[in-house]
């Protein structure tokens, strides 16, 4: 992973955190950027240029590797508490990532949802979505 390919994702979200209110901790919110980045974006796969991350990777490894990469998401979650994201919002973010762990569980088909899914992008966004004000 070269320093071009973390930039193409990271910096596709530096906009929305510049609009974010003075108030909201934006060192958190980039942190939580970057494990949503490791865990389903961080390599791209050659020929066909789609992005997966550890997630998936980790995945093979049958039950440890889901379990493990379902704890590292919920940091996430705890980030995104500690920024005041809304209990509904929350409980979204748990439900994407109960069933990332769920179907990631699955051999082979829950491996395959994984590279689809993307559960931590999604709470990425959600996180945004209810921080940053319309515009």
């Amino acid at each position: 992973m070269t320093r071009a390919q973390q930039s193409e994702f990271l910096d596709e979200f530096d906009e929305r955190i510049d609009r974010l209110p003075n108030t909201v901790d934006r060192a958190a919110v980039k942190r939580i950027r970057y494990v949503a980045y490791v865990l389903d974006e961080g390599v791209r796969v050659p020929g066909i240029g789609y992005r997966v991350g550890i997630d998936p990777l980790l995945g093979i490894l049958p039950g440890a590797g889901d379990v493990l990469t379902g704890g590292i998401s919920l940091y996430i979650v705890v980030e995104a508490a500690r920024l005041g994201v809304s209990y509904t919002t929350l409980l979204r973010m748990i439900a994407n990532v109960s069933l990332d762990v769920a179907a990631g569980a699955v051999p082979v088909v829950g491996d395959l949802f994984d590279v689809i899914w993307k559960a931590n992008t999604r709470n990425l966004e959600l996180v945004l979505e209810e921080l940053t004000p319309d515009a």
